[in-house]
């Protein structure tokens, strides 16, 4: 074979960073692999485009059809995001026997399962190590570097546009809003960041994880998902006063035969080394019953990390198309009949420590009421801070609870809605402590 051929949908910045890697890096690449990857085809539906990145002319179409169509194209690169079209290109070329690589992890999170069907009924595979954390090896160390493991928990920053959000607010006291726009004017956040302040774009890539790390079909729509829009810096000074950081996390915890899967804003301690996770960085925290805890840390978006984790795929996949061994690794780590129907935990079922905001009226008693209301549904305060000047007629109390189940929860913050001592919603973030 003297080369492996290869077509790319979606001209855009991880299209560039991909263009850039296999042009840089050819000799390294044809070096470990012993053929070259062979860039033949690039489809975008805007050709006029200044980009950082040239193509030579006669390689470029905006026809699909034009790389899914073509013989010598081995590996279609599917850069187009969403999930209408870019579905029906990757069916496609599967149909036609092509290998796919993919950064969409919405699609994925959505199809997934689907789409490996797919392939393994057309004898094919899919590459999809950018669709979760960017430039990381996660995918890769989950499904092979861990193998031996049964994986235990995992915790991630999965998402740089939040995490850099979250860093402005504690590092320099910006509100939210602030943050958010100056994350747009860095290009860290689109115009519309609801996937990624809302933690929909974490929560996908959590439920990818989820099944590759516990051997069960993707989930996404039974991942608890809450985003950062509503986070105060009062709340990340609190907290801080306490010894926490506030990230929003993605949290995945196999608990009793039940798994656990959500995404939402917590306060971890200070010292743990996700709390050092800073600005757009992704960060993922893996315990495995026998090599303990790691941790995976890197950019998890870019044109060059993304780029570099898609590259990467298509060297696996030549590697498959050269030993004529398609989906020597299974898609999700374990093989499609031994995936295990594995029943999740409901978010009311959860148990962890709480933060707890109240704005009260200064009055004596009113601590009195607030915990006993907590002490009937069970809930052991840990520390209380009742400080700050009145703010229209409030004053704020902080609580930290012991270990509480979410249902027992809700049902006090219910209840202490009809206080007519608690001016506003109580403001709730979960700790995880463990």
């Amino acid at each position: 074979m003297r080369a492996i051929g290869i077509g790319l949908i979606g001209w855009g910045t991880v299209g560039c960073g991909v263009i850039r890697v296999l042009h840089e890096n050819a000799q390294e690449i044809e070096a470990r692999l012993g053929v070259p990857l062979k860039l033949t085809r690039v489809v975008d539906m805007d050709l006029e485009r200044q980009r950082p990145v040239s193509v030579p002319a006669d390689m470029l179409t905006k026809r699909a059809e034009d790389v899914l169509e073509d013989p010598n194209i081995q590996i279609v690169v599917e850069l187009i995001g969403g999930l209408g079209a870019a579905k029906t290109i990757i069916c496609k070329a599967l149909d036609n026997k092509k290998y796919v690589v993919t950064a969409n992890k919405a699609l994925l999170a959505h199809s997934g399962n689907e789409l490996f069907e797919i392939a393994r009924k057309n004898g094919r595979a899919i590459g999809f190590e950018a669709s979760v954390a960017g430039g990381i090896p996660f995918i890769k160390s989950l499904r092979e570097g861990l193998a031996a493991n049964r994986i235990e928990t995992l915790y991630g920053i999965l998402n740089g546009t939040a995490n850099y959000i979250l860093t402005r607010m504690t590092d320099d006291g910006l509100s939210f809003q602030a943050a958010l726009l100056e994350a747009q004017q860095e290009g860290f956040a689109e115009a519309d960041p609801t996937l990624d302040v809302e933690g929909i774009d974490a929560a996908h890539k959590l439920a990818i994880a989820s099944a590759i790390a516990f051997g069960s079909k993707i989930k996404f729509d039974q991942v608890y998902t809450e985003g950062i829009s509503n986070i105060d810096p009062l709340d990340i000074g609190f907290g801080k006063e306490f010894g926490y950081e506030l990230k929003l996390l993605a949290i995945a915890r196999n608990n009793d035969s039940r798994l656990e899967m959500r995404v939402h804003p917590t306060l971890i301690p200070a010292g743990h080394v996700l709390a050092s996770v800073k600005g757009a960085y992704n960060a993922v925290h893996i315990h495995g019953n026998a090599v303990g805890n790691i941790m995976l840390y890197g950019l998890g978006a870019g044109m060059m990390p993304t780029g570099s984790a898609v590259v990467a795929d298509l060297i696996d996949l030549a590697r498959d198309i050269m030993s004529n061994v398609p989906e020597r690794v299974a898609p999700l780590s374990f093989l499609p009949d031994r995936l295990r129907p594995v029943a999740i935990r409901p978010m009311s079922d959860i148990s962890t420590c709480y933060y707890f905001r109240f704005a009260a009226v200064d009055r004596p008693g009113v601590l009195s009421k607030i915990a006993g209301i907590l002490g009937k549904n069970d809930i052991s305060i840990a520390a209380v801070i009742q400080k700050g000047r009145e703010v229209e007629g409030a004053v704020p109390i902080v609580m930290l609870t012991h270990e509480a189940v979410e249902r027992n929860v809700i049902r006090a913050l219910d209840e202490m809605k009809r206080l007519d001592v608690v001016l506003a919603p109580t403001q709730l973030i979960r700790i995880e402590d463990r």
